[in-house]
């Protein structure tokens, strides 16, 4: 029995300790990235991301030299298109895009078509951190494995957001909400697809009315997609002459969306990061009573990647950020609320005591449900969902922006 116990220990402890060389191949390439800037495609919708960012390359600057200059996107597509369109022109080395934030089917379709550098996320130092087993959403993309081609920086989960002042019992089912809707018209929005936000809304009502969720985690079927997906159509259909403006504009993004909250002039917004609220309440934006709850059987939770493109010009540097996102200390200043209020992708109990002591002292905010209260995290949708539901959305009820 010692022997087993002891056996065990020491396994948990070789997972964490560096691989034979690994020190000295990190060396490498922190020497490689000293004097690189890396541009980062990520998108620029959030100023508080945005804020994260920047602080972000002061670390990289102050400990490795590595500069770090944001390329805001308005969609990660264009990041893709132009390394794709970069492999087309034989364009093998010197590409533009050194890291690009990506998840999803974009991620999907860089991996498909060979776009993306690496395995490298495991031979990062600061991967051992990382909870693999507990967050499996770190290690598998919208049902893709990442293979080791993206490194994950941050977890979200779908919470919906409410004024407890003026709605001090929100519904907590897909059925109680359209009920909701048809009795409180013009209260509720969405994004307009295709944006990210507003077809994870879509997935979460096809979810919780498809017959048999299971088939989300494959390929759309096209034989059995017209059935699959017209539950949701029926949803949809009696939900939009209620929306907000009658279901005749949309709000451009989540920031938008969450101003109408703020302005009063719907009453349940939702965002893909459970302490987006707190942070806007930190930062004056929204009503101190506004609170947070998710709907009873759980809502879509996923994984926020940076991935290093086949020809990066700086990808030594793109490892050095990659890495850096997963430093303990970034990590617990990113779920800070005042600052962005992610989730970590790290294991606590991995941690040293000084680095656990960092997340134990933080202050979720008065919004943010405790990790034991948000519930099942949903499995995201094969990446086609999202595709076909969108541009049948766009087809159905409006435009693309």
């Amino acid at each position: 029995m010692f022997g087993r116990i002891m056996g065990t220990a020491l396994a948990c402890l070789a997972a964490l300790a560096p691989a034979a060389g690994a020190g000295e191949a990190w060396d490498r390439v922190l020497a490689e990235a000293e004097g690189q800037t890396v541009y980062w495609h990520a998108w620029g919708g959030d100023p508080k991301i945005n804020a994260f960012i920047t602080w972000v390359g002061e670390e990289a600057q102050a400990r490795h030299g590595v500069r770090l200059e944001q390329v805001k996107l308005a969609d990660t597509t264009d990041a893709v298109a132009r390394v794709l369109a970069e492999k087309q022109a034989g364009r093998t080395t010197g590409g533009a895009v050194d890291l690009i934030w990506i998840n999803g089917e974009n991620f999907a379709a860089m991996k498909a078509q060979g776009l993306l550098s690496g395995p490298f996320a495991e031979s990062l130092p600061n991967w051992r951190y990382v909870d693999v087993a507990g967050k499996p959403a770190t290690v598998t993309d919208f049902t893709e494995p990442t293979d080791g081609l993206e490194s994950p920086w941050a977890m979200a989960q779908l919470v919906f957001e409410h004024d407890s002042a003026r709605l001090p019992s929100p519904p907590r089912t897909l059925a109680g909400l359209l009920d909701w809707i048809e009795a409180n018209p013009g209260r509720f929005t969405f994004p307009q697809p295709p944006d990210y936000l507003g077809t994870t809304f879509l997935k979460q009502v096809l979810h919780g009315v498809i017959e048999d969720p299971v088939q989300l985690q494959r390929p759309v079927d096209p034989a059995s997609y017209e059935a699959a997906t017209a539950p949701l159509w029926a949803w949809l259909d009696r939900a939009e002459p209620h929306l907000w403006r009658e279901g005749r504009a949309y709000p451009a993004n989540e920031p938008a969306m969450g101003q109408l909250l703020a302005d009063g002039e719907i009453a349940i917004s939702f965002a893909f990061n459970p302490g987006r609220a707190s942070a806007a309440i930190a930062a004056g934006e929204l009503p101190e009573t506004v609170r947070t709850f998710t709907l009873e059987g759980g809502t879509i939770g996923n994984a926020s990647f940076v991935a290093i493109p086949f020809n990066a010009a700086h990808a030594a540097g793109a490892r050095v950020i990659a890495n850096l996102l997963l430093d303990p200390a970034v990590q617990a200043r990113a779920q800070d609320p005042a600052v962005l209020g992610f989730q970590t992708v790290l294991d606590l109990d991995r941690l040293p005591d000084e680095d656990r002591a960092r997340f134990e002292a933080l202050d979720l905010g008065v919004a943010t449900l405790a990790p034991e209260d948000l519930g099942p995290a949903l499995l995201e949708p094969h990446a086609s969902w999202m595709e076909r539901i969108a541009e049948d959305w766009v087809r159905r009820y409006g435009t693309a922006p």
